[in-house]
């Protein structure tokens, strides 16, 4: 079942793309642009357990899409442009932004060298605890403490649980299950409990992710000294913004901007809420964005940009470049807005 969605979505994409669908309905759904979003960047991994994998795409993926993207007349923007763009209306050329959550290394080593050569502007954001080296990337320890274990333990809902993950397929759907389950906890307290009390108990080092994957303030130093790059807040802890108190979810906004100016003399415009679905950040969050000045800020609702979102632009939609669907023909069918408009039941604003 783990991996019936992705075969569907796969189908879907195919679907559109063979019969011709996406170009008939192009200039329907197109929108006037698109912000894509990214994670990881690096060459591709031989474990066959890798349920992350969708926050990765290759190099030369990258490089294949940044390719297109000039061929097709699409305009590369930076974020600052794009508010321009939709602000003052205006819509004359169609245009892309690239965006990076969360301020990985291999954003600096591998994404940075091929956007650079194309002199293609791209926006990171930054959960500031990431390079403060306490953050908690807790999907990774998780996916640590599945794979290095056969059998794993946990409480749920009052109840000892033991869990079978001999085989690859196991680990994947044992993954799916807590992976969600985890998300579905009320609390983000209750659901980092619930992490470290495994990774400590299964010794997988939940803080370790940090130093190994995620920039320090000197590397995004380096990223920021460059105009094509735009340094965005992403929060502090990297917390579900919806399941936090309002004070605690305004601060997290803040104090981010705060710290990222305070380390590299540059107070962000531009935030992407973490998670950044519907469950982690919605009216509330937007209006806290507009309060604090942000003049974007972005989710991971799918879709396109269309003229009306020029009034919603705290809660701008993106498209993901998913490690699961690196074919140039999916970043055609995304690009053309007719998957997202399927998705989204062509409704063009989602705002609420």
């Amino acid at each position: 079942m783990a991996g019936l969605k992705p075969t569907i979505i796969r189908g879907g994409l195919e679907s559109l793309y063979f019969t011709g669908a996406h170009l008939v309905l192009r200039p329907f759904v197109g929108g006037v642009g698109a912000i894509l979003t990214l994670h990881h960047v690096r060459p591709p991994r031989p474990d066959r357990f890798q349920p992350n994998r969708l926050l990765e795409v290759t190099p030369r993926f990258l490089t294949r899409v940044v390719k297109a993207l000039r061929r097709s007349g699409l305009d590369l923007v930076s974020l600052d442009e794009m508010h321009r763009r939709m602000t003052e209306g205006d819509f004359s050329r169609r245009f892309v932004c690239l965006t990076f959550d969360d301020g990985y290394r291999d954003t600096l080593q591998w994404a940075y060298p091929i956007l650079k050569e194309a002199g293609a502007p791209f926006a990171v954001y930054v959960p500031t605890s990431f390079p403060d080296r306490l953050g908690e990337l807790w999907w990774l320890a998780l996916e640590a403490v599945i794979a290095r274990n056969d059998r794993i333990g946990l409480v749920i809902d009052g109840r000892d649980r033991k869990f079978d993950c001999h085989t690859v397929a196991e680990k994947r759907a044992l993954y799916e299950e807590l992976y969600w389950w985890l998300r579905a906890l009320p609390t983000e307290a209750e659901m980092r409990g619930v992490v470290r009390h495994l990774a400590a108990y299964y010794h997988v080092d939940i803080v370790a992710f940090c130093e190994e994957l995620c920039m320090s303030w000197p590397e995004l130093a380096e990223l920021a000294a460059d105009p094509l790059v735009t340094i965005g807040a992403h929060t502090v802890n990297h917390l579900a913004l919806a399941k936090l108190a309002k004070d605690t979810a305004r601060s997290e906004m803040d104090l981010s901007s705060s710290v990222i100016e305070a380390a590299l003399s540059v107070r962000p415009r531009h935030l992407s809420y973490p998670y950044g679905d519907r469950t982690s950040a919605g009216s509330r969050e937007f209006e806290i964005a507009a309060e604090l000045g942000f003049k974007t800020a972005v989710t991971t609702r799918p879709g396109v940009l269309f003229p009306a979102h020029r009034r919603a632009m705290t809660a701008l939609p993106r498209i993901s470049l998913n490690g699961d669907y690196q074919r140039m023909r999916y970043v055609r069918v995304l690009l053309s807005g007719s998957a997202t408009a399927m998705w989204n039941g062509f409704r063009r604003l989602d705002a609420a």
